[in-house]
Order: C-alpha cells, then sequence, then structure tokens
C-alpha cells in the first residue's frame, strides 16, 4: 500500500518589500508521498512570493513532468507564468519557456549544477528564464517547524528572507543567479 498523500494548511502573513506585496494568504498544500519536505517548503515559499490572483498549485505538477507546479493563466487561454520547483531538466524548461511568458525556477538544490546544464542545453528564451536558490538551512530549520496547521509570517526585502512562524524565527537568503 502507497504512502497516503499529507495535507497541509498555511497561514502567511506576506510583506514582499521587493514587490511592494502585503497580503494575507490561506493556502493548503498536499506533500505528496515522494515529495521531500524541501520540495513542499519551497513550493509554499514560491507561492507567497510570487502570489497574484490566478496563481495556483498545478494538480498534477509533481505527477505530471510536462506541467508547471504552480502556474497562472493569461486572459488569452495560455499562461502568463510558469514556476518550477528543483532542478528541473533543460527540455521542461524549453517548453516552459515556448508555453508562458514568465518562466521562475526556485531551487534548493545544488544551483550550479542546474545553470551548468541549462547554459550546455537548447532552451527557448533562456536568458530570460529567472532563476533563485533558497539555502538549505534555511528549509532545514523550517521542516523541524512544521505542521500540519501552520501560521507564518514572511518577509521578503532584496533577498533577505524572514519566516516566523509559532515555533521560532527562520532567516535565510534567496539568491539570483543568473546564466553565464
Amino acid at each position: 500500500m502507497a504512502a497516503p498523500t499529507t495535507l497541509y494548511r498555511f497561514k502567511i502573513d506576506v510583506s514582499d518589500v521587493s514587490r511592494g506585496s502585503y497580503e494575507t494568504l490561506d493556502l493548503r498544500a498536499a506533500q505528496h508521498p515522494s515529495e521531500t519536505e524541501g520540495y513542499l517548503l519551497t513550493r509554499v515559499i514560491a507561492f507567497a512570493l510570487n502570489h497574484e490572483p490566478g496563481l495556483a498549485f498545478t494538480g498534477e505538477g509533481l505527477g505530471n513532468p510536462d506541467e508547471p507546479c504552480l502556474s497562472m493563466p493569461d486572459s488569452y487561454g495560455g499562461l502568463r507564468l510558469w514556476i518550477e520547483i528543483g532542478n528541473p531538466s533543460a527540455r521542461k524548461l524549453h517548453k516552459a519557456a515556448k508555453a508562458s511568458k514568465v518562466v521562475k525556477v526556485y531551487t534548493y538544490k545544488n544551483p550550479e549544477s542546474l545553470m551548468k546544464e541549462i547554459s550546455q542545453n537548447e532552451v527557448h528564451r533562456k536568458k530570460e528564464v529567472e532563476f533563485y536558490s533558497l539555502e538549505p538551512e534555511l528549509l532545514e530549520s523550517l521542516a523541524e517547524k512544521l505542521e500540519k496547521e501552520n501560521r507564518w509570517t514572511l518577509i521578503h526585502d532584496e533577498g533577505s528572507l524572514m519566516i516566523d512562524t509559532r515555533q521560532g524565527a527562520v532567516q535565510g537568503e534567496l539568491h539570483r543567479h543568473y546564466l553565464p
């Protein structure tokens, strides 16, 4: 018998000074049995940092390798935003860049290996893809505080992240990476 999916609830007060966005989010994120806590937390943080009306976790994002992890439709039936988590393949980013106006990648893994793979392969509009990485220590500390019902205050200012939970605060950096 396969392990069950775990559902987490997040109430997040977001102060994204860099974007001038201040709001409270109430979302649920299902953790697939094969998904690590680092992946789940990166998905939730990416959602909070990019939230606009219409942004959603893609239903088949984990089970279907051709779907984005998070996406936002445009008014023409296409995608305005495609967000990947982890280290997606060059093939997937090529498809994403053809299908969406904006493509972002949030990784919790080694960003250098991702950047090397993308720079060595054909990816449509690869210089326009936005790459970000979260520090492993930030995610490890946050994973220790993960509960079924989470109440966070997330503050983002010029790459600095502070996430205050009921069990204490964690701080780290959101690094932006550029292709050579």
